[in-house]
C-alpha cells in the first residue's frame, strides 16, 4: 500500500508542469522558513534556562540536538538562533534592497550621475565585505542594530550592478526617447518607466541577498563582533561550542550548523526558483 500511495506521489509530480513544480517547491521552502521562525517565537523559556544537572547530555529525545555545558536544551537554543538570524537577514537584506532602489534610480539621472553610482560600489567592493561589515557594527556600537545596518550597507553592490545593466537596456528603449522628446525630466522617466520595469528585479534581488545576509551575521557573530553573547545566536553557539569539541561533544557545532545551512538552501532555493518564474523564456513551461 505504502508503495502505491508513493508511485501515486511521483505520478502526480510528473503531470505537473516546470512552473507548477517550482510553484510546490517554493511554497515547500516558505513554509519551512515560516515554520523555524514561528517555533523560535513561541520557544518555552524554561529550556533556555540553565540545568547544571543535564549539563553536555548526547541527542536523545527528550533533547533532540542534546544539551551544552550548562544544561540547556540545543534544540530550543537552535530554533531560536535560527528565528534571530532570519529576522537580522530579512532586515538587511530590505536596507540593502532600498539602497539599491536609490543608486539604480540616481544613476538614470545623467552621466555623471551614473559614474559616480559605479565608482561607489566599486569603492565598496574593493573593501572586503566582512572587514566594512565589522567596522560599521563596532562604530554604531555592536548589537542587533549595528549587525544590521553594517550587513545591509554592504550587500546593496551585486544588486545595484544588475539594476544599472537593467536601466541601461531600458534607457534604449523607444517610449523613453519619446518621453524625453515630450520634455519629460529624468525623475519623472525614472518614476514612471523605470521604477515598474525594475520591481521583479528588487524583489528577486533581496531574497538572493538574504542568504549571504545571513551568513555573514552569523560570521561577524562568530568573530565576536556581532550580537550580544547573552542572545541565542548562531554564531555565538558555534564560537562557544568550538571549546567543547575537542572533549568530544560534537552535537553542540552539528546540529546549529546544519540548521543554518539548510536555512540558507532554503531561501537559496527560493531566489532561485523564483527567478525561473520571472524570466520570460521560461514562465510559459
Amino acid at each position: 500500500m505504502s508503495t502505491s500511495v508513493a508511485l501515486n506521489g511521483k505520478g502526480m509530480l510528473r503531470g505537473l508542469n516546470l512552473r507548477q513544480r517550482t510553484i510546490l517547491l517554493i511554497s515547500l521552502m516558505s513554509l519551512l522558513l515560516m515554520t523555524v521562525l514561528a517555533s523560535s517565537l513561541y520557544i518555552d523559556s524554561s529550556s533556555l534556562s540553565t540545568n547544571f544537572d543535564s549539563r553536555n547530555l548526547a541527542p536523545s529525545l527528550e533533547h533532540p540536538f542534546g544539551t551544552d555545558w550548562m544544561g540547556r536544551d540545543m534544540f530550543a537554543r537552535t530554533l531560536t538562533g535560527l528565528g534571530l538570524s532570519i529576522m537580522v537577514g530579512a532586515f538587511a537584506s530590505a536596507i540593502s534592497t532600498f539602497v539599491s532602489v536609490v543608486l539604480g534610480l540616481l544613476s538614470s539621472m545623467g552621466r555623471a550621475a551614473d559614474s559616480f553610482v559605479s565608482w561607489l560600489v566599486d569603492l565598496f567592493l574593493s573593501i572586503p565585505h566582512l572587514l566594512l561589515i565589522i567596522l560599521i557594527s563596532i562604530g554604531l556600537g555592536g548589537g542587533a542594530t549595528g549587525v544590521i545596518i553594517g550587513v545591509g550597507l554592504t550587500h546593496w553592490t551585486s544588486l545595484t550592478r544588475v539594476v544599472r545593466a537593467e536601466i541601461k537596456q531600458i534607457n534604449t528603449q523607444d517610449y523613453i526617447h519619446i518621453s524625453r522628446n515630450f520634455g519629460k525630466s529624468n525623475w519623472w522617466i525614472a518614476r514612471k518607466h523605470i521604477l515598474p520595469h525594475l520591481v521583479p528585479q528588487f524583489l528577486l534581488g533581496m531574497i538572493l541577498v538574504f542568504p549571504h545576509a545571513i551568513l555573514h551575521e552569523a560570521s561577524v557573530t562568530f568573530l565576536g563582533f556581532g550580537l550580544s553573547p547573552h542572545e541565542p545566536a548562531i554564531g555565538i553557539i558555534l564560537s562557544e561550542s568550538m571549546r567543547y569539541l575537542a572533549a568530544g561533544y560534537w552535537w553542540l557545532a552539528f546540529f546549529p550548523g546544519m540548521s543554518l545551512l539548510i536555512v540558507v538552501l532554503a531561501v537559496d532555493v527560493i531566489g532561485e526558483n523564483l527567478g525561473k518564474i520571472m524570466d520570460p523564456r521560461k514562465a510559459h513551461e
